[in-house]
């Protein structure tokens, strides 16, 4: 007999897939020949850390250009939007696999700060998108003294 070590996550994948299905079968979709790039939702990635100083914003845009890429902030939200435009020079007929998403796409984050708009530096390089929302500066209690006569 072989011991067989337990796997508490084995049968996750399996799970999933379940749920997946029940859902599919509960709210079926109308299927078109466009239908794997319907499915094909852009957005992406980010990686947003702080330093002492700012808050930094990643944003990986391969294939999009500069002008097509713009950030707002209003009521505290910084918001990234944009658009990755497909080659129309390639026909549609002539791609064996096509994986990659096209499209518009927005993404939006609530910051923590109350921050001050003029203060915030964006850079585009490489295709990536990095915003740099600087910090406000700490607000001091003032301390009044009271005379008492």
């Amino acid at each position: 007999m072989s011991l067989v070590r337990w796997d508490p996550f084995r049968d996750v994948v399996a799970l999933q897939d379940r749920i997946n299905r029940i859902f599919d079968d509960a709210f079926p979709r109308a299927r078109t020949p466009d239908d794997d790039m319907s499915l094909c939702a852009w957005r992406p990635v980010v990686d947003i850390y702080e330093t002492p100083v700012a808050i930094i914003l990643n944003a990986e845009l391969p294939g999009v250009k500069k002008e097509d890429v713009s950030v707002e902030v209003k009521d505290n939200v910084l918001t990234i939007k944009g658009e990755r435009s497909s080659d129309q020079e390639i026909s549609e007929d002539n791609y064996f696999r096509r994986e990659r998403c096209f499209g518009t796409f927005s993404r939006s984050f609530s910051l923590q700060y109350r921050v001050d708009p003029e203060k915030i530096k964006a850079r585009f390089k490489d295709g990536v998108l990095e915003i740099e929302v600087t910090k406000p500066a700490e607000e001091h209690p003032k301390q009044v003294t009271v005379n008492v006569d």
